[in-house]
């Protein structure tokens, strides 16, 4: 992708991608899930889920999968709302950009 994506974006994109499911995700899936958008590397997403989970937007916990400990990320009512913030704003911004396009190309 040739346009940067900034904090804000790479934040509403992982919460909503950890909204889909009640139960949450780990954050193998939560990168491939993201992948299907934009290039990001684990090392990339790692900071993000820490500073979403340090700002009580994901919670997280730890399940035996195969003997081994998996972490997984779930969305809490902060971080729903957050992400309905996120939502709105990317609407709102897209619509703009958007239309500059369509007046550029007439």
């Amino acid at each position: 992708m040739v346009f940067n994506t900034g904090a804000a974006l790479l934040d509403a994109i992982v919460l909503s991608v950890v909204s889909r499911d009640a139960e949450g995700t780990y954050g193998y899936k939560i990168t491939q899930d993201i992948r299907c958008a934009i290039d990001i590397s684990e090392s990339t997403l790692y900071p993000v889920l820490r500073r979403l989970q340090k700002d009580g937007c994901l919670e997280v916990y730890d399940l035996a999968i195969d003997g081994r400990n998996r972490r997984y990320y779930r969305i809490t009512e902060k971080g729903r709302l957050q992400l309905n913030l996120y939502r709105s704003e990317w609407e709102a911004y897209a619509q703009k950009i958007s239309q500059i396009f369509k007046e550029a190309a007439d």
